[in-house]
């Protein structure tokens, strides 16, 4: 296998050897200062890479190309055009030019925008990303070029979530390479931010999954009443994987290692029928495409072995949901990375400064970090005993938070604790050095070694939204500390003078413990971190006067681009609990109640025949069950009714008035409806209950 997998890795992707394969050498070294540099393209240029992308994509099967997009939908977007041409003589060439490469023209009005758009007012552009490479994919279509693109109106605002993470990128490079010059760095002329997503999901039956409107319409289950064994018995976890998951894994890495995105890890997660699959790190616009081809795989690949792939991030209650670990660092052209500490962090000045830039940052913004994983599913995620808290902290580790302390209590560090050796006890066992610092499975944002784990992105999400937040308010801080630095006389006592106080005033962030305790949340409240507990709650943290002055200046959103996605995010998350709400009216009128009337009347008959046969014959049993299941069923139709008059009043709202009346009326009464049948299922034998039941997805597979 090993052979055939350096055979097959990147096969589908015009990377760089592709491209020194097949381009001349002078077009070659002008495309990458381009992407290197950044650099102007020339049309001359793309007009020879369109030809010669062409060529390869032909000779592998395609007919057509796509400019492929990221939309304010959260998934990606596509338009075939075939490569054919028209003759004189009525036949057809195979064409493909430059400007075909550069520019293409998606109908912008039907995308959420936000209002920066009129419905009339249709052109938007998509221009090619030269940083991501174009790609083949196969399928039912055939074979079709892929060329990952940006995607704006026609006035030049963002409509997509890629535009704006290259900008944040861009001013990640620009303020750290200022503080890099002042290090003495001159050989430096960029750094990347360095991205390494975990995506967590669920495989259940196709079969079963097709008998659940729940899963077609809203991703989840909305009714479910847990089986006799969930999770607690920890035996799923890291355990052996089944036959038909490890066929589907083998055929997604093949799928992945095409397309030469680095699938390094797979494991079976904590919930049953939960897994995970890790990359290895790619700069963080790659790794953004890579992650959302890989939720496109994960979906076609279990399509073709029976099975369904769920990302939403809470598919069933009661076991955990699925989150999608954002591993974020910062890596200079020069392969150096700003956050590792190296043997003795103490001394590592320059690791200590772009550490507190981030302590800072992350102090600074909870409210927009909070926001960045903002999804409706990740409300049912956040704050439970699986998952970060909703209450943003870093946790650093014994290491790191000593060298801290010394600094904030003496102003000078002098010593860093060392991890030294582990030996279990069993000769046979070799001894190893542990790490100077454990784990903490409870932060929002760890520092796990050389990176920090942004645990609490959801796993449905683009990591574009994350990353973006995230280089630009590290960004907007180093900007200060490069502002403060350049003006001084004496760069060693002003550097660390501006990490002493950088880490003494930003110190509250910082938290070792235990996130998921009660103590936790009245510790946080006195600190005055802010605890915000929904999408809702989040989504005005993105036009505070704040957050427009500090995106406006970085020039990664405009002030209206701003506030066009608040307005898409409330729009987004009224669209899923308004679905959300009406499949549930339409399966308990549809489903469930049909289902619990045949079952009473079953049971009303067998009463009264027994009692015929058998005067005076104990039916207290059938009595007793009778009456609950029509209590609950009385109780259900009630709450039915409520929720579709909900549902009705909250079609005459709109935008931010809209969205708070489906979170603060419409979700509870969602759960009202739940309770009743969620009972019932208990209730009513199971050759009558018209779903596949939470033991039917969870554990036949």
């Amino acid at each position: 296998m090993t052979c055939k997998l350096t055979e097959i890795f990147g096969i589908d992707v015009f990377n760089e050897a592709t491209m020194i394969e097949r381009l001349p050498k002078k077009t070659y070294v002008a495309l990458k200062k381009t992407i290197e540099n950044g650099e102007d393209l020339d049309p001359a240029v793309a007009e020879v890479v369109a030809n010669a992308m062409k060529d390869w994509a032909i000779e592998r099967g395609a007919t057509h190309y796509t400019h492929w997009f990221q939309p304010m939908t959260g998934i990606t977007a596509e338009k075939h055009d075939s490569f054919i041409s028209p003759t004189s003589d009525g036949k057809v060439i195979m064409e493909f030019s430059g400007k075909e490469l550069i520019k293409g023209e998606p109908d912008a009005s039907s995308f959420p925008s936000g209002g920066l758009r009129a419905t009339f007012e249709a052109r938007g552009y998509t221009a090619w990303d030269t940083t991501s490479p174009a790609f083949l994919r196969e399928d039912a279509a055939g074979v079709t070029l892929c060329i990952p693109t940006a995607f704006c109106s026609y006035t030049g605002e963002a409509l997509d979530k890629k535009t704006p993470l290259l900008r944040s990128m861009e001013a990640l490079s620009v303020q750290a390479v200022r503080i890099l010059k002042l290090f003495g760095h001159k050989e430096v002329s960029s750094v990347s931010c360095s991205v390494g997503p975990e995506q967590e999901y669920f495989l259940v039956d196709k079969a079963k999954y097709l008998k659940r409107e729940d899963l077609i319409f809203a991703g989840r289950t909305l009714f479910g009443a847990m089986p006799p064994k969930g999770q607690e018995m920890e035996d799923h976890y890291f355990g052996s994987l089944k036959e038909r998951i490890a066929a589907f894994m083998k055929e997604l890495n093949e799928e992945c290692w095409k397309l030469g995105i680095l699938a390094k890890t797979q494991h079976n997660e904590v919930a049953p029928a939960q897994h995970e699959l890790a990359p290895i790190y790619a700069t963080a616009n790659i790794a953004t495409d890579h992650n959302q081809l890989i939720m496109e795989c994960m979906k076609k690949v279990a399509n073709r072995h029976g099975l369904t792939c769920l990302l939403h991030e809470k598919p069933f209650a009661g076991v955990n949901g699925s989150g999608k670990h954002d591993n974020w660092s910062m890596v200079t052209n020069t392969g150096k990375n700003l956050l590792d500490p190296g043997k003795t962090p103490h001394e590592n000045v320059q690791f200590l400064l772009f550490l507190a830039a981030v302590l800072k940052a992350v102090d600074n913004h909870a409210d927009l970090l909070r926001l960045s994983a903002s999804v409706p599913g990740n409300d049912h995620r956040l704050g439970a005993n699986e998952a970060p808290p909703a209450i943003i902290s870093v946790f650093l580790g014994e290491q790191l938070a000593d060298v801290l302390t010394q600094l904030i209590e003496t102003g000078e560090a002098k010593s860093s604790k060392q991890g030294g050796k582990m030996n279990v006890g069993v000769h046979t066992v070799p001894e190893f050095r542990k790490d100077a610092t454990d784990r903490n499975r409870t932060s929002p944002f760890a520092f796990t070694g050389n990176k920090f784990e942004f645990r609490m992105v959801g796993s449905s999400m683009s990591i574009a939204e994350p990353n973006t937040v995230l280089n630009t308010i590290v960004a907007d801080v180093l900007s200060d500390m490069a502002d403060e630095l350049e003006k001084t006389d004496n760069f060693d006592l002003a550097v660390h003078d501006l990490i002493k106080k950088t880490v003494t005033e930003h110190q509250r962030i910082v938290f070792n413990g235990n996130g998921y305790s009660d103590e936790w949340v009245k510790e946080a409240e006195r600190r005055g971190l802010p605890n915000i507990k929904s999408m809702v709650e989040a989504i005005p943290s993105l036009v505070t006067d704040k957050s427009v002055a500090l995106f406006t200046k970085h020039k990664v959103y405009s002030a209206t681009e701003l506030h066009s996605r608040a307005e898409i995010n409330y729009e987004a998350y009224s669209k899923t609990i308004n679905i959300e709400a009406k499949t549930m009216i339409d399966m308990t009128n549809k489903l469930f109640v049909p289902a619990v009337i045949k079952f009473v009347t079953k049971l009303a008959e067998s009463i009264n025949s027994v009692k015929a046969a058998v005067p005076g014959a104990d039916v207290s049993v059938q009595e007793s069950l009778l009456k609950d299941t029509s209590v609950l069923l009385a109780t259900a139709k009630t709450a039915v009714g409520a929720l579709q008059s909900y549902v009705k009043e909250a079609a005459d709202l709109e935008g931010a008035e809209q969205a708070v009346y489906f979170k603060d009326v419409v979700f509870p009464a969602m759960a009202e409806l739940r309770a009743p049948i969620d009972v019932l299922e208990t209730l009513v034998e199971k050759e009558l209950w018209p779903v596949p039941t939470y033991g039917d997805l969870l554990f036949e597979i």
